[in-house]
């Protein structure tokens, strides 16, 4: 029988089945027992581990201790700690520990990454919603000024002017406006909302110019393959990088798509074929019954980047993009038509008979 490495909160232990061969106990205080921990919560393999293994052939129980050992099950349910010196009360001041270590590591890249696309993605939806507003608003007095100018011109202008006229002098226009007229204080209103509308296009603007400088370093490979702005909102949607290469390539192909799944499963709609990755231009530029093939193309080498980017390999971005291309025009080649749509065979309408 094969011999495991186990590794609890309390120490490092060798079996074979249900017996303990070997074992290293971690000393009874909480503090060296919470940094002994938070190696194994990062990935690291313990020195306990590798001294307790030395140049034993054994199976482990963690993919974290892989380079001791091949993976594998196994019940470790029969190993507990000393009760007079792991007690319920150190396990309370390890688990507190841990949780001050781990939060004041420095954070990863990619997580301030995330929360730069969440937040432009809030502030993309709220000046749409505003944007909105001020048409609405403002089009009262002046309508035809959304035929002259759009999103941040248009509120730059009303924020400037306010009244209409101003705003036709410098647009160089000379007509009757079907608008009516507002007072002072009304105008004024708008203005200020319009000026509100100004600052959050210029905070977007910073913010996008923020999340291109960032995604470079972090993901080359996926910056090659799907563009900056691509990649960066699908580690987005995975929550991070380094979840993002876990994935399968058929999850990530409809990362984004998750509500079109879900009616897929409940309702028995026809499932989706892409989720965000349609955003590619060899995607969404494609006709409609060669996307889903290039989607899965796309998804697959966009893992592979995806991994690269994260366990720090070579640069393969010129390498994925140029497979992919090819992958594209093979696609294209077997599929230039449409497939033909099956017609379902109708049977002779029986009479019915009149009584």
């Amino acid at each position: 029988m094969a011999q495991y490495l186990v590794t609890k909160w309390f120490g490092c232990f060798l079996c074979d089945g249900t017996k303990i061969i070997d074992s290293r106990v971690f000393p009874p205080e909480a503090e060296a027992i919470s940094q002994r921990l938070a190696k194994v919560q990062r990935g690291e393999v313990l020195a306990e581990e590798k001294d307790l293994v030395g140049d034993k052939r054994v199976r482990v129980s963690e993919q974290r201790q892989s380079p001791l050992g091949k993976p594998g099950m196994f019940d470790s349910s029969f190993i507990v700690p000393d009760a007079t010196t792991h007690g319920r009360e150190l396990m309370h001041e390890v688990m507190v520990g841990l949780g001050r270590l781990r939060t004041s590591e420095p954070l990863a890249k990619d997580r301030n990454l995330v929360q730069a696309i969440r937040g432009l993605d809030d502030l993309i939806e709220t000046s749409n919603l505003m944007n909105e507003r001020l048409h609405e608003w403002y089009g009262l007095h002046f309508p035809e000024l959304a035929d002259h100018a759009r999103e941040r011109r248009y509120a730059s202008l009303i924020a400037e002017h306010g009244e209409r006229d101003g705003i036709m002098k410098e647009l160089s226009l000379d007509f009757e406006s079907m608008g009516a007229d507002m007072d002072s204080e009304d105008i004024e209103s708008i203005r200020g909302m319009a000026e509100g509308l100004v600052q959050m296009y210029e905070r977007r603007a910073v913010l996008e110019e923020y999340i291109a400088g960032n995604i470079e370093p972090i993901a080359p490979n996926m910056c090659a393959l799907l563009g900056p702005n691509l990649a960066a909102r699908m580690i987005s949607l995975a929550g991070g990088l380094q979840r993002l290469a876990s994935l399968p390539a058929s999850t990530l192909q409809l990362l984004g798509a998750e509500k079109a799944m879900f009616r897929h499963l409940r309702e028995k709609k026809k499932p989706p074929k892409h989720g965000i990755i349609y955003q590619h231009p060899s995607v969404h530029r494609s006709p409609y019954w060669q996307r889903g093939n290039i989607s899965r193309a796309l998804a697959a080498k966009a893992v592979i980047a995806a991994r690269v980017d994260q366990y720090g390999g070579e640069y393969r971005g010129d390498e994925l993009v140029e497979q992919f291309n090819s992958r594209v025009d093979d696609i294209r080649k077997r599929y230039p038509q449409p497939p033909k749509k099956e017609k379902t065979a109708k049977g002779p309408r029986r009479r019915q008979r009149r009584r």
